[in-house]
Parts: structure tokens; sequence; C-alpha cells
């Protein structure tokens, strides 16, 4: 985007809080979890984040898997493509190496300067523009909560949910047995991260609720 990031601004989340129930509720709903890094230009703002999301089956980028990586790019004059290859492995990560030792030393054929700025453009050309903030960000999620299987418990998770601005598309519950803990998984429609936030602190503290929610960002529009 012509823009000079500040890396430390760039909200960043892994995968150690996904099981292997959050795949297997995402494949229900019609979605595969995969590790993304998101960025989309702005006016006055770069969205940029790295977290999981969940992406729907139909989609290229939910069938790239093993050491294969994906680059998805939606232009608005050009539309969607994807670049896929090889990640990892010895002979992928070989290339990798010997590819920028030949650059370097064309760019010192060249003398000081280099034949392409790692940005593509000048670094005095780059623009100063900030990130934009997760907690202003809208989406929709996915949320898990390990709750105590009694009645009452997830009108009391949707009240507050609701409180916050929060609405609900669908709900799976399963495996009920009374006195046992049992995953609650919700689907919302589009809210503020912010307000999230604030409605999974408070569920967090619930009396009935074990351990911290699982939340996971769906993309829908990615090309």
């Amino acid at each position: 985007f012509g823009v000079a990031p500040r890396f430390a601004d760039i909200p960043i989340e892994g995968i150690r809080r996904i099981e292997a129930m959050d795949i297997a509720f995402a494949r229900e709903l019609g979605y595969t979890i995969k590790l993304l890094a998101v960025a989309k230009d702005g006016r006055d703002a770069i969205e940029a984040r790295v977290h999981p999301t969940m992406i729907p089956n139909g989609h290229l980028l939910a069938d790239v898997s093993g050491p294969f990586n994906a680059i998805f790019v939606r232009g608005s004059a050009l539309g969607p493509t994807m670049y896929y290859g090889q990640g990892a492995g010895s002979l992928p990560t070989a290339t990798a190496v010997i590819a920028d030792l030949v650059a370097a030393v064309r760019d010192r054929q060249v003398g000081t300067g280099v034949r392409v700025p790692p940005w593509g453009v000048p670094s005095k050309a780059l623009r100063r523009v900030p990130i934009r903030k997760l907690a202003e960000l809208e989406g929709e999620y996915y949320l898990r909560f390990m709750a105590l299987d009694r009645p009452g418990v997830l009108a009391r998770i949707a009240g507050v949910l609701g409180r916050f601005d929060i609405s609900i598309a669908s709900v799976i519950q399963k495996d009920r047995r009374a006195g046992t803990t049992v995953p609650i998984v919700i689907r919302t429609h589009r809210a503020r991260e912010r307000n999230l936030a604030r409605a999974l602190a408070q569920i967090d503290r619930m009396a009935a609720v074990r351990g911290k929610a699982v939340s996971i960002r769906i993309e829908e529009q990615l090309g």
C-alpha cells in the first residue's frame, strides 16, 4: 500500500488456544480455521493483523495445507488473485536462501543502490499512516464457552452479549450432561471488537463458566 509499517503496532495472535473441538465445530458451521495475516488499505489508516481466522470451506485458501503457503490479493481493478507454493522443507527453504544471495550479489554489481526497493518504492515515498486499532474493527465471530450444564446458563451468556450490542446468529450445544462442563458455541452477527472484549471479560467471570472463552474471527468477504 506504499506505507512504512510500524510492526510493533500490528496485533498478533497465535493458535495456542485452539483445540480439536474448535476445528470440528468450524467444520460443522461450514468453515476451516487458518492462521492468516490480513492487510487492508484505508484512507486514514491501514488494517493489519495476524490471527486464526475461520474462512468458508469453498474458498481457495481453505485448501492450503501442509508445507504450502498462499498469498491472496484482491485488487480494485484486477479482482482476486492467489500466489501459491511451498513455504517449508529443505529444498524450498534452500531456494529462498539462494535467491536472496543472488539478489544481494546483483545489487552489489549495480552499485550503492538496489535495483528494486524493499517495499517496491523509494523509502522517502512511503506514506506514514497508522495501523487501525483492533478494538475499532468490526466482524463476525465464533465463540466457545466451557460452562456447567445448568438451566439458565446459556440465557445469561446471551444476555451479556446483548447488553454489549452483540447479536447471535446461531448456537450449538451438544453432549448435555447435568452438572458437567460442556461446550457452548455461538456464532455472532457483525459486532465491534471492543464490545466483544468487554462482554467476554464479564462472561469469563461467571461462576458457571470454566476458563476463558475462545473467540475466532470469521472472514466472509475474501474475494
